[in-house]
């Protein structure tokens, strides 16, 4: 055989019983969850800002983010419901580079499954136990999912994965919104398929056993551009989008017509400032059109604490190693003019 089986890792009910979410914490993702899924459903007028690291790869420095993050939720909470992005899992364009911490708890080190599936689980619950804020993470190995899924309370499925079939049942068991990326080629039906899959109820096989779900009605259309046959990334996040988008769900059987506009990806060109003006631009689709409003319900933002991107090695404290990201003080004035720009 090609395989060469180097351990057999804890099930997800293990890790979970060595590392359990205290009684305090699921109460408040149990609120928080609530909060969030009323967004989608239209009962709540907030705005998303699901908002962090590219990628999380060091527990300190994520904390110490998403602390920066909850010192200021206070003053927009009324308007914003604020997600930390805790993206523990990488998919990699190519298959080379940084994966992520479930791939390597550091990233100077070797591959380290059962090290990076705890430090995954311990920085997730760190981080809610010291702010409040319940995290957002990819999806990249649907069945790594219970691992995380009494910590989450949103979950991404990326360009790359949101056309595979297992992906799109496991998310129709979730019981937490779950955004379904547009695909690299930026074809719309696709992402529109993977939202009507798991927004359904299906019979499958997962971890080894024969599983049934009733659907995720929170499954929802996440916009972050495309990348044509010549190589160049085209935006998917101006007014006319918005309008297909919006035309392609009123002719679907779905429920909860939602969008959140990724701002950075093929959408900023990888211009990680760019997302400052994406973001408003956005806010003022929807000020102009109430149906554009009522669809767009939040946006992704890349943002860690030192703005840019740096090698693995260099040493920069809550600076990215993968793609470079706003800094603190660009991404704390915007929340603010997002708080004002929504009405």
């Amino acid at each position: 055989m090609s395989f060469e089986f180097i351990k057999k890792l804890p099930t997800p009910d293990e890790i979970r019983a060595e590392y359990p979410v205290p009684e305090k914490l699921r109460e408040i993702k149990k609120a928080r969850d609530a909060e969030i899924k009323d967004v989608f459903s239209g009962k709540s007028d907030k705005f998303l800002v699901i908002i962090g690291p590219c990628s999380a790869d060091n527990e300190d420095a994520v904390c110490d983010y998403v602390g920066r993050l909850a010192s200021i939720y206070d003053k927009v909470k009324d308007k914003l419901i604020l997600i930390p992005r805790i993206y523990t899992n990488k998919p990699r364009t190519t298959g080379s580079g940084y994966k992520g911490i479930v791939h390597q708890p550091d990233p100077q080190k070797e591959v380290d499954f059962l090290a990076g599936l705890v430090a995954m689980r311990h920085m997730h619950i760190r981080a809610v136990e010291e702010t409040g804020l319940t995290p957002a993470d990819e999806m990249l190995y649907p069945e790594n999912w219970r691992y995380v899924s009494d910590i989450l309370s949103y979950v991404a499925i990326g360009a790359r994965s949101v056309e595979d079939q297992q992906h799109r049942l496991t998310v129709s068991g979730f019981d937490v919104p779950a955004g379904m990326k547009n695909p690299t080629s930026g074809d719309l039906s696709v992402m529109m398929n993977s939202i009507y899959a798991a927004q359904h109820a299906h019979s499958f096989i997962y971890r080894g056993w024969e599983v049934k779900t009733t659907g995720n009605k929170e499954a929802h259309a996440v916009l972050r551009g495309a990348t044509n046959k010549h190589g160049n990334n085209t935006p998917n996040y101006h007014y006319e989008d918005l309008v297909r988008v919006l035309d392609m769900y009123n002719k679907m059987d779905l429920v909860n017509p939602a969008v959140i506009i990724d701002s950075n990806h093929s959408n900023s060109d990888k211009q990680f400032k760019q997302q400052i003006r994406i973001v408003k631009e956005v806010m003022h689709n929807r000020s102009i059109n109430p149906d554009i409003k009522k669809l767009v319900k939040g946006v992704m933002i890349e943002s860690y604490i030192e703005e840019g991107s740096q090698k693995i090695g260099e040493g920069v404290y809550g600076k990215s190693i993968t793609d470079p990201c706003l800094g603190w003080a660009d991404s704390e004035r915007l929340i603010y003019d997002i708080a004002d720009l929504v009405d």
